[in-house]
């Protein structure tokens, strides 16, 4: 069945805080965040900044984007309540959209506020990035279900249960995010510590002396390894003729990639453009794993 308007609206704001997500991770590797210094949502206390350095452009042009996106996000709520009739579960996902893409802003604003950028290695900079993170799989996963539901019923609230045949894949869900969490805390020691060779690497992460984000890079490779086997164990035992098989398939084969990508990363002490890749690919893993986990819900609501 060919996608309406509203679907693919939907698929482009998905494509649009993609590159947001990335640009802001190019933020934080060139050490652009304190570009706009302490000033937030004006840069250096400008609408638009005169005379930019590198990092003030880097800086503002992430605010912008994501200014725009946030915009795109309330559009495509307003279009889901306008196009679909109460309760259609487009509505609600996009609704969610419009929570979470305000938290993004609000967390986003707290880093620069609060001084959490450039080199600052605190417990708080260690707690929000993950949680930015979290939430903007949250928001990614929103976004992807309002454009899945925007043509279907979408699931009924009673099939959201553990015994469903989405069960499994919904508890991944949790995994992933974990996953997910320990990698931002990775990047961010990655970013402010870096290592000259693999060795000295591995001889920072095992020194118990050493800080705390660089001891804890070790926890990613390890929760990564296991929720990727995860995706490829449950894609292994899905049946052709499951709701969403399609969508398992390409999430197993994102799984192996991003496993290629890590161990790159790890290899290459994490140069920016596999950084930048292995991101991509994560919030492409999760955006699969999402529609895969409710694609069977959505088919029992259909057939009610």
């Amino acid at each position: 069945m060919p996608q309406s308007r509203l679907a693919r609206f939907a698929w482009a704001v998905v494509a649009l805080n993609l590159a947001v997500i990335l640009w802001g991770a190019w933020v934080r590797v060139s050490g652009s965040g304190a570009g706009c210094g302490s000033h937030w949502p004006l840069c250096d206390g400008e609408v638009i900044p005169r005379a930019p350095t590198v990092e003030k452009a880097i800086e503002f042009t992430h605010r912008a984007t994501s200014g725009l996106a946030l915009l795109a996000v309330g559009a495509l709520a307003v279009a889901s309540f306008r196009g679909r009739p109460r309760p259609h579960p487009a509505r609600r996902a996009a609704a969610a959209a419009v929570v979470f893409v305000l938290l993004e802003a609000a967390l986003g604003a707290g880093l620069v506020l609060f001084d959490l950028v450039a080199d600052d290695a605190s417990l708080a900079r260690a707690v929000v990035m993950p949680l930015h993170l979290v939430n903007t799989f949250l928001l990614l996963g929103a976004l992807a279900l309002t454009a899945r539901w925007a043509d279907s019923g979408g699931p009924a609230p009673a099939l959201l249960r553990a015994r469903s045949s989405g069960g499994l894949w919904i508890a991944l869900l949790f995994l992933l995010a974990f996953a997910g969490a320990s990698g931002a805390v990775a990047a961010l020691g990655d970013t402010l510590f870096p290592s000259v060779s693999l060795g000295a690497a591995l001889a920072q992460d095992l020194d118990p002396t050493a800080h705390a984000l660089v001891r804890l890079r070790l926890a990613h490779p390890a929760l990564a390894a296991i929720a990727a086997a995860a995706v490829v164990v449950l894609a292994a035992r899905a049946s052709e003729r499951q709701p969403g098989f399609g969508w398992r398939r390409a999430a197993a084969a994102l799984a192996l990639g991003q496993l290629v990508l890590g161990v790159a990363n790890v290899t290459l002490l994490a140069p920016v453009a596999l950084q930048l890749a292995h991101l991509l690919v994560a919030d492409l893993l999760w955006i699969t794993v999402v529609v895969a986990a409710f694609a069977p819900l959505t088919a029992a609501r259909a057939r009610d």
